[in-house]
């Protein structure tokens, strides 16, 4: 006798090999668009994150086109804030920093000629620099004229982000105004009878997504005033804007408070040494306390992993795709909990 499927299974059979065939060639387009991926993700990050705003707009009476259009005129004007209150501070740092190069890099000549044959005593252990200063010294000239011969590299990087950050804003345009659409195209990719089991996964990972977001927000937060507060205690200029650079730069997970205190230490630097040593002392103990204490605490609360998880989601993303990979580690993570939760239970008939 032949072997034969019940329609209704091989119907159920051929709606889960169809959703397996959608996910691999969206992983396949994901491959080849690797070098704009950035601004993929992060577009549809500003999207998610709108809707609520989008939401409560289009309940006022606004249509979804103005509501989006209201939203992206608040972001871009909020950006032109910031870009008009952070870059005066730089221009007037980096000229400051160019009056003092030549007395800052002849000191640094002096100490570096100080040490060369001279041994270092340190807890009585005895320490010869000389090799170590030689090098430093014969290598310090072609190391600032190879920095000179990158201007052209770093013209080419900047018109790289810039179009990078415009198609980041279009992406986000148009999946904030097909948001419902995009939820549709892939519920109907799930198979009918897993359909109501994808509306509640759907919800769960849109609460957790929120839940990370205000998260990140609440890191970001702490840095950028304890980081702002440092730089008024020692004194240096426009404490605010550098509270509020280290504040954005804070985003990027674990990297982002490291790259914010380079401004800070170069304002201190334009004023003393000493001062942009005590800076960056400040920024490496507030960044690593909320790093490595507050950080996993409230990631772990906001996407229900332990802290030790959420640690290593990071480290894997990193290794994975880079910065990128940290931004979408732990979404994905708890993401795959979500998944882990609500399937266990019903293969195995028993609580995760």
């Amino acid at each position: 006798m032949p072997w034969t499927l019940d329609p209704r299974r091989r119907r159920l059979y051929l709606q889960i090999a169809f959703g397996l065939a959608s996910i691999l060639v969206a992983v396949v387009v994901l491959y080849l668009i690797r070098d704009v991926l950035g601004a993929f993700v992060l577009g549809a990050a500003i999207a998610f994150l709108i809707q609520p705003g989008i939401h409560r707009l289009t309940e006022l009476g606004l249509p979804r086109l103005a509501a989006i259009g209201v939203i992206f005129i608040v972001i871009i004007l909020a950006l032109a804030g910031i870009v008009l209150l952070v870059v005066p501070l730089g221009v007037s740092e980096v000229g400051q920093l160019q009056a003092q190069a030549p007395t800052l890099s002849a000191e640094a000549q002096k100490r570096l000629n100080d040490l060369q044959g001279s041994p270092v005593s340190v807890f009585g252990v005895t320490i010869d620099l000389t090799g170590t200063t030689a090098f430093l010294s014969s290598h310090l000239r072609d190391y600032l004229l190879g920095q000179a011969g990158n201007a052209v590299s770093i013209g080419v990087t900047a018109l790289t982000t810039a179009l990078q950050l415009l198609l980041m804003f279009i992406i986000a345009f148009l999946l904030a105004l097909d948001a419902a659409a995009v939820r549709k195209v892939l519920r109907r990719l799930v198979p009918n009878d897993y359909r109501s089991d994808f509306d509640q996964i759907w919800r769960r990972i849109r609460r957790m997504l929120y839940a990370y977001v205000r998260g990140q927000l609440i890191i970001a937060g702490l840095i950028g005033i304890l980081s702002g507060i440092a730089c008024a205690v020692l004194g240096l200029a426009d404490p605010v804007a550098l509270g509020l650079l280290a504040g954005i730069t804070a985003i990027i997970p674990y990297l982002g408070p490291f790259l914010g205190a380079i401004p800070a230490v170069l304002v201190g630097l334009a004023s003393s040494p000493l001062k942009a040593l005590l800076i960056a002392i400040a920024y490496f103990v507030i960044s690593n306390v909320i790093l490595n204490f507050v950080y996993p605490k409230v990631m772990g609360d906001a996407v229900k992993l332990p802290p030790l998880l959420v640690i290593v989601a990071f480290i894997a993303g990193f290794s994975w795709a880079g910065v990128l990979g940290m931004f979408v580690a732990v979404p994905i993570a708890a993401t795959l909990r979500i998944l882990f939760d609500y399937i266990y239970p019903r293969l195995y008939e028993k609580p995760a």
